[in-house]
């Protein structure tokens, strides 16, 4: 049986600010993100199956991503919870803005390991992440491997 690996990509548009950070990134700005998931598994060779010749249903993963990250993150800010960017957080969400708090720097060395994390889990069994890319900028983007991470 033939291994076969599928890509999908995703773009959203979300701010963030790097706290203690020496650089501009210091400041809250935003980004227009491109992920590009990678899966893998074998072709369906059911011929009774809709899905024949399939590793997965575009459609089925695309549904995956957008829940787990698009629909959350899209036109989100997000803040590091452990640090006074939290003080910030919670008058932007008094006024109605949509913030994310999480539990680390948000980079998008650690966002792409949140996300690897969220999509897996929501993977079907025959299936495997085999890959995350998520660009930042045009020539700046942080890849997660399957191979890389046990």
């Amino acid at each position: 049986m033939d291994t076969i690996r599928i890509t999908k990509q995703f773009s959203f548009e979300t701010g963030h600010a790097l706290y203690g950070y020496d650089g501009k990134c210091r400041n809250v700005h935003g980004h227009s993100y491109k992920l590009s998931v990678t899966v893998i598994g074998s072709p369906i060779t059911d011929p009774k199956d809709v899905k024949l010749g399939m590793v997965i249903d575009f459609g089925d993963l695309k549904k995956i991503v957008k829940e787990e990250i698009v629909d959350h993150f899209d036109h989100a800010t997000v803040f590091n919870q452990n640090t006074p960017h939290k003080e910030l957080a919670k008058e932007l969400s008094d006024r109605g803005h949509h913030v994310i708090l999480v539990d680390y720097q948000p980079t998008s060395e650690n966002m792409v390991v949140h996300f690897a994390a969220k999509i897996r889990k929501r993977l079907p069994k025959h299936i495997k992440l085999f890959a995350l890319k998520l660009q930042e900028t045009e020539s700046s983007y942080a890849e997660w491997y399957a191979s890389d991470n046990g």
